[in-house]
């Protein structure tokens, strides 16, 4: 996963458990592709401290992703629907029975949303 997913990610399942501070930053950062001078300037801070403040909410992301594992879980959980998804389109190329067929567009169509 690239980087920019994965904090992405991470901020959309920790981020409300940062500092507003840590969160204006990672949002100017990853978010509003601010750079370090430009978001320094914004804060009225240095760019050392930017740079040190991203840094360190990066790792506290990670950190809680170590502990709570919620990302892994909704990737694993995406992966299995998919799988669901693709075994119910090959029942429904190898049964012709009407029946069989409308439960197998409700299973894709109930798996096409969580996907979304």
């Amino acid at each position: 996963m690239d980087a920019v997913l994965k904090f992405a990610l991470l901020y959309d399942f920790y981020g409300e458990l940062l500092t507003e501070k840590q969160k204006n930053v990672f949002e100017y950062f990853h978010l509003n592709d601010y750079s370090l001078t430009e978001i320094a300037q914004e804060l009225n801070i240095s760019r050392q401290a930017v740079r040190d403040l991203l840094k360190r909410t990066e790792t506290i992301l990670e950190g809680y992703e170590q502990k709570l594992k919620l990302v892994e879980k909704f990737n694993m959980q995406k992966s299995m629907v998919r799988e669901i998804k693709s075994l119910a389109e090959n029942i429904e190329s190898e049964d012709n029975d009407k029946s069989t067929i409308n439960k197998i567009e409700k299973i894709k169509k109930i798996a096409d949303e969580i996907l979304d």
